[in-house]
């Protein structure tokens, strides 16, 4: 029904739980891919974490586990192993994040399906690159924001260590997944030949964090302290308006100076300190306190309508509820009402992602644990007979 859509034809055997590679593969089931979720008898973890309706279907597993179909093997046991190798024969991609030593112990490790099937892309989602001091720790969301540097930031910021509050490096690493597996994938197209693919947390988000806040040591000898001042000025928050608050950042030299004429003070203009990015840059702390006081006793309908006429970046502050009414969301059906065929109905945020101006669709609910035994064993080629000795 929806084979125009980019990863039609692709298949891809899914070991992964709880967040990051569930995430990962969601989005490549959005974009096409035939995922065969691979689940112990127990299930992934997160069918049990959240409110739910009905028995293993919770609604952090419903929010990262769309368009994949699942399968219950005990891996300890032959039978299932066997056929988790039939089903890696006809995969394109096998993806897992369990400990390194696991896997092979397994006997799914990296050369042991490489070496079988080369033309497969292996995929490892690890805590720690495998050659690290760390390699074989177990890590998540709230263990890699504070190893990463994403807590020093807080506490240099607010004197104090926070996490930030939602899954950013599961959520993130998952996106670093995707791009690199799509690559490979884009690499056996061309050549036929698979290879070995490690993705590491840890130094995913070391990465992603210094972006900018390496900073000035980024040159060697360095020019400069770690930290881009203008992310972690005191300063540098949502504002409070008479109703709520909104978030307000002149960047260019046009904005900064079209914003000093709307708060009556064109004078600043004109001074050394606020003339050119590089000078502004050094007074943040000051500019974004003179923000704040200059909107006190203004609603935010009254500063969207004044902010939008000058062109300068601004956006009201949601809360997570808010949301569902944010007029932008609305317009666009970012939030779309589906019927799950044991869950009743549900309301599935987009993906951001649109093809010919076409939302990706929902080809296959959430599955119940071992929803698609039969079917999949089927398509490969067991017997009614066998089917019923290995779900026994």
């Amino acid at each position: 029904m929806y084979t125009d859509l980019p990863l039609s034809g692709l298949r891809v055997v899914d070991l992964t739980n709880i967040i990051m590679g569930p995430f990962t593969t969601q989005l490549l089931g959005d974009l096409g891919a035939d995922v065969i979720k691979v689940e112990a008898p127990e299930g992934d973890i997160t069918r049990d974490i959240g409110v739910a309706h009905s028995n293993k279907m919770s609604s952090v597993f419903l929010g990262v586990n769309r368009n994949k179909r699942s399968l219950v093997l005990n891996l300890k046991e032959k039978k299932s192993k066997e056929v988790l190798w039939r089903l890696l024969k006809s995969a394109d991609i096998f993806i897992h994040n369990m400990r390194p030593k696991k896997i092979i112990n397994l006997g799914f490790g990296p050369r042991q399906i490489t070496n079988k099937f080369p033309n497969i892309i292996f995929v490892g989602l690890h805590g720690y690159g495998e050659d690290g001091y760390y390699s074989g720790q177990p890590a998540f969301d709230d263990i890699i924001q504070g190893q990463s540097g994403i807590v020093g930031l807080n506490i240099e910021k607010k004197g104090q260590p926070e996490f930030f509050p939602t899954v950013v490096a599961d959520k993130s690493i998952g996106l670093l997944a995707t791009a690199g597996l799509l690559a490979s994938y884009i690499k056996k197209l061309k050549t036929g030949k698979g290879c070995c693919l490690e993705i590491s947390m840890f130094e995913g988000m070391a990465s992603y964090v210094l972006v900018e806040h390496q900073y000035g040591e980024i040159f060697y000898p360095p020019k400069g302290k770690f930290g881009y001042p203008r992310l972690i000025t005191n300063n540098r928050k949502p504002y409070k308006s008479l109703d709520g608050y909104i978030s307000i950042l002149p960047y260019t030299d046009k904005q900064w100076f079209e914003f000093f004429d709307l708060i009556n003070m064109p004078e600043l203009k004109y001074l050394k300190k606020y003339s050119n990015i590089e000078n502004r840059s050094k007074n943040l702390n000051t500019l974004y306190k003179l923000i704040g006081k200059s909107i006190r006793g203004k609603t935010n309908k009254e500063l969207v309508r004044m902010l939008k006429k000058h062109d300068i970046p601004h956006g009201i502050v949601n809360t997570l509820s808010n949301l569902k009414k944010d007029k932008h969301l609305q317009k666009v059906k970012f939030f779309r009402k589906y019927k799950h065929p044991s869950e009743g109905r549900l309301l599935i945020p987009d993906t951001g992602i649109k093809i010919n101006k076409k939302s990706l669709p929902i080809r296959n609910h959430q599955p119940k644990l071992g929803e698609h035994n039969r079917k999949i064993l089927q398509e490969l080629g067991y017997t009614g007979k066998e089917i019923k000795s290995i779900l026994k």
